[in-house]
């Protein structure tokens, strides 16, 4: 358990912790159901610039892009590398091999700047109009820890890994199908709490984790599709994807 906290919130944010001892396939299975958990700090950290942005009478787009950079900030953009390569990759060739050496590479084409642009502001988009009191910043932070659930999809068992090496190579197919299910509807559970407790209807959040599931499944199966299993880039793109798809819908 040890190994697999500190795991995932070295992976997850810049939060410094001791590393793990070693990582293998059941360190990787802890680090990834405890995502959502970890990146509680960066949660919180949305709540407080949230908050504080709305008591200063900030515009709300500006509180929007200041919660996007905290994230930004807080992850070390390195799920935004992820979603900047997983769009090059996809769009670069129909050839497998040609699409993974796109993503290798690290640099950003324009795919990749223009999924990162158009995710982020979205999300932007999303928390501007949620942050509106100290109860939407709340439920905010809170939809910040629910999309590292997209974990739980792109490592379920039988999702493959497109390289046996990498960083997403020991993670695939790590976590159990139930497990994925069990805490998705965790998830949903306590979106709708919040979402009921800061004056929204009840109905809105079950379509909100139902259309961040489609989104990260969509990709998933995308990238099985054409570059063969999943990568860390894809991980990356999925959190992304899958935080715009809540705040969107919730928005």
């Amino acid at each position: 358990m040890g190994d697999g906290w500190r795991l995932a919130v070295g992976m997850l944010t810049v939060v410094r912790v001791a590393p793990p001892r070693g990582v293998d396939r059941d360190v990787a299975r802890t680090a990834m159901l405890l995502a959502p958990l970890a990146v509680l700090p960066l949660g919180l950290a949305v709540l407080v610039v949230g908050a504080l942005g709305h008591a200063a009478g900030l515009p709300a787009l500006v509180i929007g892009f200041l919660c996007v950079g905290t994230l930004v900030l807080g992850n070390r953009a390195f799920h935004v590398d992820g979603l900047s390569d997983t769009a090059d990759g996809l769009t670069a060739s129909y050839d497998r091999d040609r699409s993974l050496d796109v993503m290798r590479t690290g640099t950003s084409g324009p795919a990749g700047g223009a999924a990162v642009l158009l995710v982020l502001g979205l999300q932007a988009a999303g928390f501007a109009s949620i942050v509106a009191s100290t109860k939407g910043a709340v439920l905010a932070g809170a939809l910040v820890c629910a999309s590292r659930c997209a974990l739980l999809l792109t490592c379920a068992a039988g999702v493959p890994g497109a390289r046996s090496d990498g960083l997403g190579s020991e993670y695939a197919g790590s976590v159990p199908r139930l497990a994925a299910v069990l805490g998705w509807a965790s998830v949903t559970a306590l979106t709708a709490g919040l979402v009921v407790w800061a004056g929204g209807d009840w109905w809105r959040p079950l379509i909100a984790v139902g259309a961040a599931v489609a989104v990260v499944v969509v990709l998933v199966r995308r990238a099985v599709h054409r570059l063969g299993g999943v990568t860390g880039d894809v991980y990356g793109a999925a959190i992304e994807l899958c935080l715009a798809a809540l705040l969107v819908a919730l928005a």
